[in-house]
């Protein structure tokens, strides 16, 4: 082999070593981000009000959301959420809606586990690209171990409520735009989100975000479902 051929194979191989160390050390240095930022606490005073506005924070194990109920505290999400928005609207008749964010193609080419791609998963982790909020009707929940439940005062409530109203994408008449028909179930649909979904602001860092605009106690960065949770389940 020619002085020149041993060469290139070296520069080849030297690159080779840097994809593999990008490839292993990037994951590696978000994961170990994610946990940082969520154990570093924003608003570390809060302590939970004792009577106000139960809310709850809702897990799949990979996603969150954030229930709030219909009308409380002089907001009213009724004309938001219209019934004839979702597939069957003999299930807007519950009390709650429970707010998620998420990638526009995540939400609408996974309607299952099923559907899962690793294309999709890695776009959806690592990714990013226009988004969606994910609006589903529900009636009395309960605390459960994936559904945590939050006593908010008055003010802390309108906070976290403005979170997600300005998350909306409002037509010229002030009204949400939902995409009729595209929805897991009979009682859930998607709505034109404001903003881009990427792996600095995943579903669970929107939850995050309107915790901390409410003050509540939790991550100053939370990409994952765990990284909300785990403080709600102390």
């Amino acid at each position: 082999m020619g002085v020149a051929a041993t060469k290139q194979k070296k520069r080849w191989f030297k690159v080779g070593l840097k994809a593999l160390a990008l490839l292993v050390g990037f994951p590696l240095f978000y994961v170990t981000a994610g946990v940082i930022g969520s154990l570093i606490s924003a608003n570390a005073a809060w302590r939970e009000a004792p009577q106000g506005v139960t809310i709850f924070v809702r897990t799949n194990g990979v996603h969150t959301w954030l229930m709030l109920p219909k009308v409380a505290e002089g907001v009213d999400w009724r004309p938001l959420a219209d019934p004839r928005h979702i597939k069957d609207p003999r299930y807007a008749f519950g009390d709650y809606l429970a707010f998620g964010f998420g990638n526009r193609d995540f939400y609408l080419n996974t309607p299952t586990w099923g559907d899962l791609t690793v294309q999709t998963t890695l776009a959806a982790a690592f990714g990013r690209g226009p988004a969606l909020m994910h609006v589903e009707h529900e009636y009395d929940p309960k605390p459960t171990g994936y559904q945590s439940p939050i006593v908010l005062t008055a003010d802390q409530y309108r906070k976290l409520a403005h979170h997600i109203r300005e998350s909306f994408v409002l037509d010229g008449n002030g009204k949400p735009v939902p995409l009729l028909g595209r929805g897991y179930g009979p009682a859930d649909v998607f709505y034109e989100a404001r903003g881009s979904y990427n792996m600095g602001r995943t579903c669970n860092e929107w939850t995050g975000e309107g915790l901390r605009a409410a003050g509540v106690k939790t991550g100053i960065w939370t990409p994952s479902s765990r990284s909300i949770m785990w403080r709600l389940q102390e």
